[in-house]
C-alpha cells in the first residue's frame, strides 16, 4: 500500500468517527465503547474536551504498542491524533447539524454507531487505528481466533456496562444500539477474503 492512500483513509475514517461522535452521540449523551466511550463519560461528567480525553486514556495502550509492535504504533499515533483533532474541529458544527437535521435518539444511536464503526473498520483494514481498544483487540486476536469486530464489541460492552452506572437506563439502551451497529460496521470492514 502506498502512503498517500493510507493517509487519505485515516483522514476519511477520522472524519466518520468525528461525525458520529459530535452529531449523533453527544447531543443525546449516548456512549460508545472503547477509549472514545471512556472519553465521552469523562466529557458528560466533567465537560472535559473529548479529543484530549481520548489521547490521555490511550497512553497505556500506546505503551503496549510501542513495546510489542512499533509499525502499528506509528500508524495508530497518526489515527489517534487525526481523529482526536477532527472531533474537536467539527464539534462546533454540531449546532448547525442539529438545526437542519432532526433525528430521534434511537436513530442517532444506530447511525452514529455505524459511522464510527465504519471509520474504525477502515483504519483497521489499512493497518492503523485510533489507538484505543481497537488496538488492544488486534493484540487479543493473536491469541483468540475471533473477528476484530466481535472482540471490539465485547470490550465496548464492558465499557458501556461500566458507564451504565453513571447514565440513565434509556441512554444505556441507546448505547447498546450504538455498539451493536458499530460492531457490525467494523466487522464488515474487516472481513477477510
Amino acid at each position: 500500500m502506498h502512503a498517500i492512500p493510507k493517509y487519505a483513509v485515516i483522514f476519511l475514517a477520522s472524519l466518520l468517527i468525528a461525525t458520529g461522535t459530535n452529531f449523533f452521540l453527544v447531543p443525546y449523551k449516548i456512549l460508545d465503547g472503547g477509549i472514545i466511550g471512556i472519553a465521552l463519560i469523562i466529557n458528560y461528567i466533567s465537560g472535559a474536551k473529548i479529543g484530549l480525553a481520548i489521547i490521555l486514556c490511550s497512553l497505556p495502550v500506546f505503551l503496549l504498542a510501542w513495546l510489542k509492535e512499533r509499525d502499528i504504533f506509528y500508524s495508530s499515533v497518526l489515527g489517534l491524533l487525526v481523529s482526536s483533532f477532527m472531533i474537536e474541529l467539527i464539534g462546533p458544527l454540531q449546532y448547525y447539524f442539529l438545526y437542519y437535521v432532526e433525528l430521534g435518539s434511537i436513530s442517532s444511536a444506530i447511525i452514529g454507531g455505524f459511522l464510527m464503526g465504519t471509520g474504525l473498520g477502515l483504519m483497521l483494514r489499512f493497518k492503523a487505528s485510533t489507538g484505543g481498544t481497537d488496538l488492544l483487540a488486534k493484540f487479543i486476536k493473536r491469541y483468540i481466533p475471533l473477528n476484530l469486530g466481535v472482540i471490539i464489541f465485547l470490550t465496548d460492552a464492558l465499557i458501556i456496562g461500566a458507564g451504565g452506572l453513571l447514565i440513565s437506563k434509556e441512554t444505556f439502551l441507546h448505547s447498546i444500539l450504538t455498539i451493536l451497529s458499530g460492531g457490525i460496521a467494523t466487522g464488515l470492514c474487516t472481513l477477510e477474503k
